[in-house]
């Protein structure tokens, strides 16, 4: 059963019948906006949304996984291709990043998953952004947390997971920032460690 995130709310990373999560992917889906009026359909370019993954120790960054390093130094998070036009918004993932919990260095406590326009457009173009949260032992979405409102902002800090004392959990962030690559998000996502 699929939990409906809401911003700031978390979730345990546990089986619906107990135990804990041993791989999961965190899926993103967008596609364009209509554009009104002709002379905004012919000047229209397609929106290249990236995901990205930063895995830290604390508040300091140990490795990302992106559209130009796909897998991380340990092995631990791999990122399944760059989509650079993103979906007809029919509700499947256009962009993957896939977490081997059990393989994530003991020292990295939280891994905090960003989306930024490469092209530069605002998220005034985009709709029916989400991400998602699948076990992939048996593909079950275990949750979905839905981009709202747009706005002028060219990225979205999407949500985390984090080490707890028993395990696992994910946080959907959902906050505005500025940039057209992690490296430009860092400042923002550090206020969400």
């Amino acid at each position: 059963m699929t939990i409906n995130l809401t911003k700031g709310q978390q979730v345990s990373l546990t089986k619906s019948g107990g135990g804990e999560l041993d791989v999961v992917r965190m899926g993103l889906g967008w596609k364009s906006a209509p554009r009104k009026g002709f002379l905004a359909r012919l000047t229209a370019r397609e929106i290249d949304l990236d995901a990205s993954a930063v895995l830290f120790a604390g508040r300091d960054p140990q490795d990302v996984v992106f559209f130009q390093h796909l897998v991380s130094d340990d092995g631990s998070v791999q990122h399944t291709g760059d989509n650079r036009v993103g979906g007809a918004g029919q509700g499947g993932d256009d962009e993957s990043i896939v977490v081997d919990l059990r393989r994530v260095p003991a020292h990295v406590d939280q891994i905090v998953f960003t989306v930024n326009s490469f092209t530069g457009q605002t998220f005034e173009e985009v709709e029916a952004a989400f991400c998602r949260l699948v076990d992939e032992s048996n593909g079950q979405e275990l949750a979905r947390y839905t981009l709202t409102g747009g706005g002028r902002h060219t990225a979205q800090i999407m949500a985390k997971v984090q080490r707890t004392g028993s395990g696992w959990q994910m946080t959907a962030i959902g906050a505005a920032a500025d940039g057209r690559t992690f490296q430009d998000l860092m400042p923002a996502v550090a206020q969400h460690l």
